[in-house]
């Protein structure tokens, strides 16, 4: 039987989301991080559309206009904003060099697919190929944020993790109710207006955003 081509988009979109997490995993550039991370929303804000038209969901069309805004737009205005008044341009060296940490990333992508193998294969045809690589672009975000130094990129990979999960929750379950998804929204932009006033507390401190100064704190 063939596959209907808003499956096979949506499997194409699904690819194209672990590759450029895996692009985030070997990003040094934090600038570039931002557009990466603009890039995954683009790739979400495609994938809720798709989905909306395959289910015939109107209030998915909505969840796409507002990942579009949030992730495409909002988010990475802000970020840039961040690092603009910050001085940021690079991070430093990772705590793992990043072929290791490439290796790692793919092992972790190996586990993510074993673990979702029971459930894709009770689950829908297009959620067996999508719930793999949902929880497989979780785990490689997460492995970011615990083998970054720079807390900006810490956030950016946190960030990243929700994307995996929102892509999870549309492709897996078509989408949670709207008024949850508008307040999961406000959550993530509340978040990061925080977290910029985070970075210029930490930066006033310790004149770093390296984490590892933090540690000074268990001194005192």
């Amino acid at each position: 039987m063939a596959i209907p081509f808003s499956w096979q988009l949506i499997n194409l979109l699904a690819a194209l989301l672990l590759l450029i997490a895996f692009a985030m995993l070997a990003q040094r550039r934090v600038t570039a991080l931002i557009g990466l991370y603009a890039g995954q929303g683009l790739v979400l804000a495609a994938s809720t559309a798709a989905m909306a038209r395959i289910s015939g969901l109107p209030h998915l069309y909505v969840s796409a206009a507002l990942t579009l805004a949030l992730k495409v737009f909002a988010l990475p205005w802000l970020l840039h904003r961040v690092i603009r008044r910050l001085e940021i341009r690079w991070e430093v060296e990772p705590l793992i060099n990043i072929p290791a940490t490439m290796l790692v990333g793919i092992g972790l992508v190996i586990f993510a697919f074993n673990l979702a193998e029971p459930i894709s294969q009770m689950a829908s045809p297009i959620t067996r190929s999508t719930l793999g690589i949902a929880t497989a672009s979780v785990l490689l975000a997460f492995l970011m944020m615990i083998t970054r130094r720079k807390a900006v990129t810490q956030v950016i990979a946190f960030l990243a993790m929700e994307n995996g999960l929102f892509f999870a929750a549309t492709s897996a379950t078509r989408g949670m109710p709207l008024v949850v998804e508008l307040g999961i929204a406000l959550d993530v932009l509340v978040g990061a207006l925080i977290f910029g006033i985070f970075f210029f507390h930490i930066r006033e401190t310790f004149d770093s955003l390296d984490i590892h100064h933090m540690e000074k704190l268990k001194e005192h």
